[in-house]
């Protein structure tokens, strides 16, 4: 009887993550092969539904949990090298990406604009540079004036956030070397006054290399799991692969394998720090089991960042979620969808006189009698 309980919630949670919004499928006039979302109008109905209807004086608190949009991935701009980083650069990024989602912005507009609703937007790898102040101010100022404390931007602290007593937010990348960035030492300036976001050496990465390859393989950074996607890619793609495989191995021996023998460490610790630098999107479930042992009341994790959807409830009652992503993907595991999207997302209905609240992982499915189904 659940479709009659939803109604007697108080409040709801829902949590999305790496929307990756780009500059557009068309940058002047010439295609855009870096642009990952096409789901602008799912996204305009997945609010408005939240805001709308049931959900209408209900209070809901929309977390966008890293990733929002895709800084990495703005091409055509006049700014190189180490200028890519600067302020007014990031600056520049942003705005294209903005005024080509027009859709979407004027949908979370509306949707702070209404009563008992709020966005709480979570810094992610992918949109790093939102902890420069110019990148705040006019992301905000695309709200008006009565609705921007409805849109919280989180760019400050360790990048966690705790919505409810037990819940705890965070995008995930923090769990991996090559994308780990600290939200204030990350900003530097020179002698000029000009501000600049010292990236991780992963952003480094998908700007010099990812992208580069995308323009032939579009898919290039969505397969999973990566070792079935090289060996698949070995047989079927060859030479493409192997080009793929050694520009990865060149590029890494380059900017840290060189970076750790000019540092004067043993062999042997090189070798020890490669290896860690080199897991990506491991065991996000054994990864994150820390959180739970902390002992400070944590019973529900929720990440995004691998864009892997999953729900794991272990036997303790303690939950584990990632919200996925809001991109294509394309598995080669059997039991997964192998092109169809999952628009997935978290949802936590809070209950009078319930200790915990109801979790689910959902994929929007648009709006009709049933609008998402349960994974």
């Amino acid at each position: 009887m659940r479709f009659l309980r939803r109604h007697k919630a108080r409040k709801t949670i829902l949590v999305i993550s790496d929307i990756h919004l780009g500059a557009g499928a068309y940058v002047k006039g010439m295609k855009n092969y870096l642009e990952d979302f096409h789901y602008d109008k799912e996204m305009v109905d997945f609010v408005d539904y939240y805001s709308s209807g049931d959900f209408e004086r209900r209070e809901v608190e929309l977390i966008i949990n890293g990733d929002l949009f895709d800084l990495l991935a703005v091409p055509f701009v006049e700014f190189f090298d180490d200028e890519f980083w600067s302020e007014d650069a990031a600056l520049e990024k942003l705005k294209m990406i903005v005024e080509a989602h027009p859709e979407v912005m004027q949908a979370y507009q509306n949707f702070i604009s209404k009563k008992n609703k709020k966005i709480i937007f979570i810094v992610g790898n992918h949109d790093g540079e939102l902890v420069l102040k110019k990148l705040q101010e006019y992301l905000l100022c695309q709200f008006s004036e009565e609705t921007r404390a409805n849109f919280v931007i989180l760019s400050e602290g360790n990048g966690e956030y705790l919505p409810h007593e037990g819940i705890l937010i965070k995008h995930g990348h923090e769990y991996e070397v090559a994308h780990q960035f600290d939200l204030k030492s990350s900003i530097v300036s020179d002698e000029e006054g000009t501000r600049y976001f010292i990236p991780p050496w992963g952003s480094y990465y998908v700007t010099r290399v990812i992208n580069k390859f995308k323009e032939e393989r579009g898919y290039i950074n969505a397969v999973r799991p990566i070792k079935k996607a090289m060996i698949n890619g070995l047989i079927y793609d060859t030479v493409f692969t192997i080009r793929f495989m050694l520009a990865n191995v060149f590029y890494f021996l380059m900017v840290r394998f060189i970076y750790f023998f000019k540092q004067g460490n043993s062999l042997s610790k090189i070798f020890a720090n490669s290896a860690g630098e080199l897991e990506l999107f491991g065991d996000y479930e054994e990864l994150t089991r820390d959180i739970f042992d902390r002992g400070d009341g944590v019973h529900c994790l929720i990440v995004g960042h691998t864009h892997e959807p999953t729900h794991r409830t272990y036997s303790d009652g303690k939950s584990f979620i990632n919200t996925g992503t809001w991109t294509d993907m394309y598995h080669l595991d059997w039991g997964k969808k192998t092109i169809a999207p999952q628009l997935t997302y978290a949802q936590l209905n809070i209950y009078e006189n319930e200790e915990r609240p109801e979790i689910a992982l959902r994929a929007w499915k648009g709006v009709n009698d049933l609008p998402f189904t349960e994974l």
